[in-house]
């Protein structure tokens, strides 16, 4: 049996370091260009489609990329792949891991390596309707940030508070977003 390595199981090198930081760099210069030029152009629109299959799962299209969402046998599902919540835990992750890189760019501060754990509490009396007192989404969640690099812990801990203030999925959890829907027969 061949084992796959991802690339983000590769360490990081200092290669790949200057090369995210390149990177980091010249897409910062060229929104700041686009936006410069037309403020308009900061913003953007995200389009995901979901499919339902087998007993509650949902096969997602994002782009270029597609995935499945289920659930645990115990809320139906046939456990194929991680659930919503869990995707929402690994969505604020995920930003975080992004936003963490963008903003430790542009403050000068230094990465060796992160890593971020989320855990989230749900009640599900609220998803199955038992409890109206109880909400059906996530009661608190805990994100544990580990960095390492030759920065302070001051500085980390400064970086972490911009990141809080600019996390786009973090926002989705922190304030209320406008949603609707519109349910139509086909």
């Amino acid at each position: 049996m061949t084992e796959t390595i991802t690339r983000s199981e590769i360490p990081e090198t200092t290669d790949a370091a200057t090369q995210r930081s390149a990177r980091l760099g010249e897409a910062g210069t060229a929104w700041a260009k686009r936006i410069g030029a037309k403020a308009e152009n900061a913003k953007l629109s995200y389009k995901v489609t979901g499919v339902g299959v087998g007993s509650v799962a949902t096969r997602i299209s994002a782009g270029n990329h597609q995935f499945t969402v289920d659930e645990p046998a115990a809320l139906a599902g046939d456990d194929v792949a991680a659930s919503p919540v869990e995707y929402a835990l690994g969505a604020v992750i995920a930003c975080q891991v992004v936003v963490y890189r963008l903003y430790a760019e542009q403050l000068g501060i230094q990465i060796d390596d992160i890593t971020i754990d989320a855990e989230g509490d749900l009640d599900v009396r609220g998803l199955f309707g038992l409890d109206e007192a109880v909400r059906p989404g996530f009661s608190d969640i805990r994100l544990a940030v580990s960095i390492s690099g030759p920065e302070s812990q001051e500085r980390y801990e400064e970086l972490g508070r911009t990141v809080e203030a600019r996390c786009p999925v973090q926002d989705l959890f922190s304030n209320t977003t406008p949603l609707s829907a519109v349910v139509t027969k086909v």
